[in-house]
């Protein structure tokens, strides 16, 4: 399969793992329905589960079984606003796309999941661009393979804001560094109105915009308006803004980094220490993948400011969502790319199998109500 597609355009390459992932993960959580069969307590500690679809059925099958976490909190503000204080943390342009999409797709959960799978395709798009342009002389398919298979990548098929937040991302750095600043400048908007995380999109493009004359870098001024647009309506119609809500609602304050370290390294022999442990294993390789590792100025200061914004946050369990926060760290996997380019083909297979087995993990975890990620 990959001789056929290391020849093929990037988006041809994009696409392929796309379709296959999204009829592997459809495949993969219709299976689940049958054999998983979640604690109750589990699902109604939760946040709008008591209206949830009884299991069975090939609509919950495919579509059901979907509604999990989160993605629960975006149908609702899809469908209803912020009518509820505590979902000002999730940020509108998800909802947005779903509520605008719900006819087209037939049903709210459909929307999210194509919207996610587009997202996916460009986010994989993206990645084999950049990847192409930093080593011209390499095959990027390795560099978007290991993206796909990385532990937590289900998420970029889910209901979740990841691949909307990291397509975006990409695509902004792409841009930039075609010196395409209004493109550029757009994709950062867009991202700081998908998570909060997404407004650190304009790290790189500061940096790359700093490069070049004054007169041509003007549009990265409208980069921060999404964020701040947003808070600014938080504030005007009389909602909690993001940190009050969080603190309020969520029992997260904000800590040094360093605070939440030590206290992530002396809770790894509490009950889910294990969960701790994966934590903070991640984040030493993202550190050293996208931060020490050789890559350009803007593109470790992007990988360093995800990681710091990822460790301010001091909540139980401690460093929750830590695997699929450090999704969008695309030089991370620019080092992954570059570091098996030489490895041998079954040996490539075998580490991707091995990384791909931990993401299924994760996913039924997921899927069954109990992984905190």
């Amino acid at each position: 399969m990959w001789r056929k597609l290391e020849p093929r355009a990037d988006w041809q390459i994009a696409f392929a793992i796309t379709a296959v992932l999204r009829v592997f993960y459809t495949g993969v959580a219709a299976a689940a329905a049958v054999f998983l069969h979640p604690d109750p307590r589990l699902i109604h500690s939760n946040d709008f589960t008591s209206n949830l679809p009884a299991p069975g059925g090939w609509h919950y099958a495919l579509l059901g079984i979907w509604k999990r976490f989160d993605t629960l909190w975006y149908l609702h503000i899809a469908e209803r606003g912020y009518d509820v204080q505590k979902g000002v943390v999730f940020y509108p342009l998800y909802p947005w796309l779903i509520r605008g999409l719900s006819g087209l797709a037939r049903s709210p959960i459909a929307a999210a999941l194509l919207i996610s799978t587009v997202a996916a395709f460009f986010y994989f798009w993206g990645l084999l661009r950049l990847a192409r342009g930093e080593f011209p002389d390499a095959q990027p398919l390795r560099t978007v393979m290991m993206a796909a298979v990385w532990p937590a990548s289900f998420f970029f098929f889910a209901g979740y804001t990841e691949a909307l937040a990291a397509a975006l991302i990409v695509w902004c750095v792409a841009w930039a560094r075609d010196e395409r600043w209004m493109w550029a400048a757009a994709c950062a908007f867009a991202a700081g109105l998908t998570r909060s995380a997404g407004t650190l999109a304009i790290v790189p493009l500061a940096i790359m915009a700093w490069r070049v004359p004054r007169r041509l870098r003007w549009p990265v001024a409208i980069a921060p308006l999404g964020t701040l647009g947003y808070w600014f309506w938080l504030r005007q119609t009389g909602h909690l803004s993001v940190a009050a809500a969080y603190r309020t609602y969520w029992n997260t304050g904000l800590a040094a980094p360093w605070t939440t370290l030590w206290s992530a390294i002396h809770s790894l022999t509490e009950p889910l220490g294990w969960l701790v442990a994966i934590s903070l294993l991640a984040l030493i390789f993202f550190s050293i993948a996208g931060v020490a590792a050789r890559r350009r100025v803007e593109d470790r200061c992007f990988s360093a400011a995800v990681i710091v914004h990822l460790l301010l946050p001091l909540s139980w369990p401690l460093l929750r969502g830590t695997p699929r926060y450090l999704l969008p760290v695309y030089p991370a996997y620019l080092t992954m790319g570059r570091g098996t380019e030489k490895m041998k083909r079954w040996r490539f297979a075998f580490l991707c199998g091995a990384l791909f087995a931990f993401n299924l993990a994760f996913m039924c975890g997921f899927l069954n109500w109990w992984l905190l990620l």
